[in-house]
């Protein structure tokens, strides 16, 4: 099905030379006589690569059949990460490559959401917030419980990240997937 750029708006998925994308940013700019010009930036959702283009309001987009499925991390070997569909218990496996953003908040066991374009996986969607267990953190020197201040902290997925002073080791924190920052302890 094919849509008009002044259609277009902030999170829609399209299709534009047989490669699905998101838009992130959209602007449309009114032109005298009824035209219109249509600023965009879009993510790739095959490669997450992210272009300007603008289009004229008499353009014709043509959108993008991305379906969702929900599937289960299963374990990863290092150059590849390996998932099982939930409804056909069917595996299918990423290279690392493709998992860049994603791998450090994964843990074995974890269901989330596969995006399938033409019949194959292109993308593994996480939750917005994550609650992950610290592993390691250095311990406060009394006094110094500040929130403005900051210190490393390694997750239980392996990966590091700034927290506040007052995180010990053991607490359990909500990350923002999208920045890798920490949002909030949870509450035990």
């Amino acid at each position: 099905m094919a849509f008009g750029p002044t259609d277009l708006k902030k999170g829609q998925v399209f299709q534009l030379e047989g490669v699905p994308y998101r838009v992130i940013e959209y602007g449309q700019k009114v032109m005298g006589r009824g035209g219109s010009i249509v600023n965009v930036k879009i993510k790739s959702l095959i490669d997450g690569r992210v272009l300007d283009k603008r289009f004229k309001g008499s353009e014709s987009i043509e959108q993008a059949d991305v379906t969702q499925k929900n599937v289960q991390y299963l374990y990863s070997d290092g150059a590849t990460y390996f998932f099982m569909d939930d409804e056909t218990y069917e595996q299918f496996e990423l290279p690392a490559s493709d998992m860049t953003q994603q791998a450090g908040f994964l843990r074995e066991g974890d269901r989330v959401q596969a995006q399938m374009f033409d019949g194959r996986v292109i993308n593994i969607e996480l939750a917005k917030n994550i609650p992950l267990k610290v592993t390691y953190t250095e311990s406060v020197v009394k006094g110094d419980t500040s929130s403005a201040i900051t210190k490393e902290a390694q997750l239980e997925t392996g990966i590091k990240i700034k927290v506040p002073a007052f995180i010990k080791q053991g607490d359990t924190i909500k990350v923002d997937t999208r920045t890798g920052e920490y949002i909030e302890r949870v509450k035990a």
